[in-house]
């Protein structure tokens, strides 16, 4: 619980572990110029045209798509529990919930117990490794990235959906973050472009909340 309460020095000792900090500052660098000339003109854009109810619906149909890839996750880690909830919520969301479109398993008080691969391999013992900044994708760690390649395929619906359906949940997924990014514009901004040193910003925050997930689910 100390750990979870007070992590500052586990997150500074988890920072020390940048051993590719100049490659990971160019992929910063990469990152930041196509936030400012891309990304973050098309968030607000998008944003500013999306109700705030359809986005809501958008991020509820995501998320719903990712509940399988959660439920085997769950049983990788012998989370029995996790796994049932899962999938009785994706059950009652693809179908009370008109595909997910609405949370009606939320409604009926069964929420997510999310989860990933990365995840996946904690519980099986694996250490963080080094921090990674991807392009495109962000903060991560060296774990936490191969868990998000194995994620790309370990979704049963990658497998059980036809063409062109499946990617139809590619493209709203996109939009998702999209629309969140433009969501959290200030917040986002203030880290990347008005901070001294954005870099260092970013990692620290990725890390402190790396770290707080992990402590929550030993305690979990």
């Amino acid at each position: 619980m100390s750990a979870c309460t007070a992590p500052e020095d586990r997150v500074t000792r988890l920072a020390d572990l940048d051993r590719m900090e100049e490659k990971n500052r160019k992929v910063h660098a990469f990152n930041k110029k196509v936030d400012k000339a891309l990304l973050g003109p098309s968030a607000r854009a998008l944003h500013g045209v999306m109700p705030d109810d359809i986005g809501q619906s958008v991020d509820n149909f995501v998320d719903n798509l990712s509940l399988p890839g959660d439920v085997v996750n769950g049983l990788l880690q012998g989370n029995i529990k996790g796994a049932f909830t899962n999938t009785v919520r994706f059950a009652l969301n693809s179908t009370l919930g008109f595909a997910g479109l609405f949370d009606a398993a939320g409604d009926l008080g069964v929420h997510a117990d999310e989860t990933d691969f990365g995840e996946t391999l904690h519980v099986w013992g694996m250490g963080e490794g080094d921090y990674l900044e991807l392009p495109l994708l962000g903060p991560s760690t060296s774990r936490d990235a191969v868990g998000t390649v194995v994620d790309m395929f370990t979704n049963p619906l990658s497998a059980a959906l036809p063409e062109p359906e499946k990617y139809y949940g590619t493209g709203l997924k996109i939009v998702s973050k999209v629309n969140k990014r433009g969501r959290f514009d200030d917040s986002v901004d203030s880290v990347l472009h008005e901070s001294a040193d954005s870099y260092t910003q970013s990692k620290l925050f990725y890390l402190q909340i790396f770290l707080m997930r992990n402590c929550l689910n030993l305690i979990i």
